[in-house]
């Protein structure tokens, strides 16, 4: 197939995302999220007014996605500050809301943090709930600038693996607007290619049980008017003996120290898909991502979800934090394993692009070298 002209086109852009935000009502202040679970069916708002709800729609995957779910445990800290509650608690059910992204670790803690400080200050409670909530919008803000880094550093390393030309590139999950404060983390690279006039296909996979991709990528493409095509995840590896896929790009939810990436689950297949074809690998991930605490993959706890995802289809509207409401689609009370994730070791891994910059060769020594000019590694 030949490569398309290069020539950049004149992209009209889609009204930004509205995926997470917070509101101050006469009633008390609130974190207004996009609701995922309603996607693409309908664009419905999610009203949480305090952390137990918040949770429930962590949980839920109303919000998902590594960056997002940091950005959102930071302003359900300041939501508990700012309504009165008690935040140690809070910032608890928080972090134990989801064990693998680690972002949403960092984020309750970083702000949990900020409250902390001004409250040993001597701030009063409004004060303290002022300064949680301004470390909330700073986190938010740099969420929003490590996006659009990722995605320069990205489409410089695809020219630098693949010069000269436009790429199809294949991609899982969801990892666009809907999982951060900016355009996303490998999705942000291909929309970036695609506004240089340079993609030739994003091949979206549709990433089973839950559908994120063909729910969520698909509908971020569309929306954004990229040449997209789906597909069941069985059928990548057609793609690949075709010749029909020029690099693969996802994104994780947790990178341990010697560079081992926890993703959603079908990532670690595509990995040895791309290896065996001679296809680029790339991991696209703020350093948020990176969990310096956990020395290797197998180190990484990786979320079993309920096993009524796997023997129902669940329609949009219909997800559920255990599981349930769709259509049976297995014998009733047919054992299912269902892992949220699986974790792809640094061989397999072409490059890590992150705001600070890529790594390649992925090893420990590099991403350490990598985090120590960054401040916002997740620490103890």
């Amino acid at each position: 197939m030949a490569d398309q002209d290069v020539h950049s086109p004149v992209v009209n852009e889609p009204p930004a995302l509205p995926v997470l935000r917070w509101d101050e009502p006469p009633e008390g202040p609130v974190l207004v999220l996009l609701d995922q679970t309603r996607l693409p069916a309908e664009e419905v708002e999610l009203v949480c007014t305090d952390v137990p709800a918040l949770v429930r729609a962590i949980r839920s995957l109303a919000a998902r996605g590594a960056p997002l779910l940091g950005i959102a445990g930071g302003y359900g800290v300041a939501l508990a500050a700012a309504r009165g509650y008690d935040v140690v608690e809070a910032a608890g059910l928080l972090e134990r809301a989801r064990p693998t992204a680690v972002n949403l670790g960092y984020g309750v803690r970083r702000v949990a943090t900020a409250y902390r400080a001004a409250a040993g200050k001597g701030a009063g409670p409004e004060e303290a709930a002022a300064a949680a909530l301004a470390e909330a919008r700073a986190l938010h803000r740099e969420d929003a600038l490590a996006s659009g880094r990722m995605a320069e550093y990205g489409t410089a390393l695809l020219e630098e693996l693949l010069p000269g030309r436009g790429y199809q590139l294949l991609t899982h999950c969801n990892t666009g607007a809907l999982v951060s404060g900016g355009e996303g983390t490998a999705f942000a690279v291909a929309l970036r290619v695609h506004r240089q006039g340079r993609l030739r296909r994003l091949w979206v996979d549709e990433t089973r049980p839950l559908l994120q991709g063909a729910r969520l990528t698909a509908y971020e493409a569309a929306r954004s008017g990229m040449a997209y095509s789906l597909l069941t995840d069985s059928a990548a590896g057609s793609l690949f003996a075709a010749g029909e896929v020029d690099a693969v790009l996802i994104g994780a939810d947790r990178i341990a120290a010697d560079g081992s990436v926890a993703n959603k689950v079908g990532s670690y297949p595509l990995a040895v898909l791309a290896k065996y074809h001679h296809v680029p690998f790339i991991v696209v991930a703020p350093t948020t991502t990176v969990d310096m605490n956990t020395a290797e993959g197998t180190s990484i706890i990786v979320e079993q979800r309920s096993g009524q995802e796997v023997t129902e289809l669940t329609p949009p509207r219909a997800v559920s934090a255990g599981g349930g409401g769709g259509m049976v689609v297995a014998p009733l009370g047919a054992p299912a394993y269902n892992p949220a994730f699986d974790i792809t070791p640094p061989e397999l891994i072409t490059a890590i692009v992150t705001e600070e910059g890529v790594i390649s060769p992925v090893t420990g020594v590099g991403l350490a070298e990598l985090c120590a000019r960054s401040s916002q590694v997740t620490i103890s």
